[in-house]
């Protein structure tokens, strides 16, 4: 089976590094460092979950293509365009559910909660929406699409939508803005004004939206986010917010027909003893929307900035099909690096306890990956480069991170 997100990554890391660095030169705002780093930390914990699910999902699919699917499509070039225009129509409609349904929303709410548009927001996903999607693509196992065509093709029209997620381009000739979903239609759908809520759903093409009536041009600025905002980078927190929104709801809804419906109804709907949510944008031009900021650990950006790469190289040991890593081990490495991520998000926010975390994160992650090197037997200069990199990580944490005597901000 073809790992189209094996093939693609390193163009999408290089295309996010020349969008940030032309950001950067041209000082337009972009890109804030904490938003980023944190769209990054949860792609790298929704890639570990993805594993498992894919494997899941494998499974389930095989056994309604096998058993009970109209008619076999070959692997043919036509039957991969035709399963392609299928998961993309399919796709409209799991998105469209994912901003009208509540548990859908939930799932779906991480990626909208970034208050920039940028291609490090593009990576940004909750580990419950892979999971969560793929109830949308049965139709096509049961069409007759095999298991082995449905999983690339999904995975090739998720890394089109990466392409929309910036601010860097603007509208594009009316022959391709008619029918594709571009940078322009896709700023849109992320836009937090009131206008632009429940609009532009497409992933590859925007024709669908033109066809069920959610399509929506721009007519004023477009600013980011959502209307009530997490108010924090840890990831977990950020993947659950709106779960815990509404658990909390359904624990104080009075009438028991409403602690069920409450899941299923649009994003807003609340149980009927309690008052509603007010219907409109927080804020109401871009000039005065107050993004959500918080005081890093002093000296901590180039540390973090250069953990990226790290943890990305950490990544490739659970997602590669390569791996030689046993199903315990890819889950042992992809739990450090959520705890990982978890670090980051404390240093961002100067958690009182977030140095001496992080050193035992290191020592944690050098510990481990030492071992595991050793049964799958690593070269000596893997060895000899994880043992550099941590040592100088704890050095500069211990020594450069901080200030021992100032005390740390509050978020």
């Amino acid at each position: 089976m073809i790992n189209i997100y094996a093939i693609v990554a390193p163009a999408v890391l290089l295309l996010t590094l020349f969008e940030f660095i032309y950001c950067i030169r041209k000082k337009n705002g972009y890109y804030s460092f904490q938003d980023s780093l944190m769209g990054m930390g949860t792609m790298i914990i929704a890639q570990c979950v993805n594993v498992a699910v894919s494997v899941g999902v494998l499974y389930l699919y095989g056994v309604i293509y096998e058993k009970y699917a109209l008619t076999h499509f070959e692997p043919t070039v036509g039957n991969y365009i035709l399963c392609y225009i299928g998961s993309d129509i399919l796709f409209y409609f799991f998105h469209r559910a994912g901003h009208r349904i509540n548990i859908l929303w939930a799932a779906h709410a991480t990626h909208h909660s970034a208050e920039e548009l940028n291609y490090a927001v593009a990576l940004r996903t909750s580990f419950t929406q892979r999971a969560a999607s793929f109830l949308f693509y049965w139709p096509l196992a049961l069409a007759g699409f095999s298991p082995k065509m449905i999983i690339p093709v999904v995975a090739a029209n998720l890394v089109y939508q990466f392409v929309p997620h910036t601010r860097v381009v603007g509208k594009f000739p009316k022959w391709i803005d008619s029918w594709l979903n571009t940078p322009y239609h896709h700023q849109v759908h992320h836009g937090a004004n009131r206008v632009y809520w429940d609009k532009n759903y497409g992933g590859t093409f925007i024709i669908w939206d033109r066809l069920f009536g959610t399509f929506q041009p721009q007519v004023e600025e477009v600013y980011y986010g959502i209307t009530i905002h997490p108010k924090s980078w840890d990831p977990t927190y950020l993947n659950c917010h709106w779960f815990l929104v509404l658990w909390n709801d359904m624990k104080q809804a009075t009438h028991f027909v409403d602690k069920i419906k409450l899941w299923f109804m649009p994003p807003g709907w609340r149980p009927r003893n309690l008052p509603p949510y007010e219907n409109k944008s927080p804020h109401t031009c871009a000039k005065d929307q107050i993004k959500f900021v918080t005081k890093a650990l002093p000296g901590s950006t180039g540390y973090l900035a250069a953990h990226i790469a790290i943890y990305m190289g950490i990544l490739q040991l659970v997602i590669n099909d390569k791996s030689p890593l046993t199903t315990l081990e890819k889950v042992w490495v992809s739990l450090i690096l959520w705890f990982g991520v978890t670090l980051w998000a404390a240093i961002l926010e100067s958690k009182p306890w977030a140095k001496m975390g992080e050193m035992f994160r290191i020592a944690l992650t050098f510990l481990s990956l030492n071992v595991l090197f050793n049964i799958h037997h690593f070269s000596f200069i893997w060895t000899a480069s994880l043992a550099t990199l941590s040592v100088g990580s704890l050095l500069y944490v211990w020594f450069g991170m901080g200030e021992k005597d100032q005390a740390l901000a509050e978020t």
